[in-house]
């Protein structure tokens, strides 16, 4: 249990680390892509909630399958907001003449 604990550690640390030299205009895009490892995650946390009859190993696996849908879903928000930025945008005129 305690090399579990440490390897936890020392990626969350190695994590922070990489992540904060990344800079700002690559951020979105890598944040982007990582919504497949995400999904990667949710099935692990079914499996990990679906396994095991323990409560406490079934809370922790609802738990991350809980944070790992917010992280995709917030990701594909981000993604699609940022896509809108890039798209072209429609004149107010235009938009008045196709309804009457």
């Amino acid at each position: 249990m305690i090399e579990n604990v440490i390897i936890f550690v020392l990626a969350a640390l190695l994590g922070t680390e990489v992540l904060a030299k990344v800079p700002q205009t690559l951020h979105t895009p890598l944040m982007s892509g990582a919504n497949a490892i995400s999904g990667i995650t949710l099935v692990g946390a079914v499996i990990a909630a679906g396994m095991s009859d323990a409560w406490w190993a079934q809370a922790l696996g609802f738990g991350a399958l809980v944070v790992a849908t917010i992280n995709v879903v917030g990701g594909f928000l981000v993604t699609d907001r940022m896509l809108r930025m890039f798209g072209r945008k429609r004149s107010a005129s235009a938009s008045d003449d196709s309804s009457s």
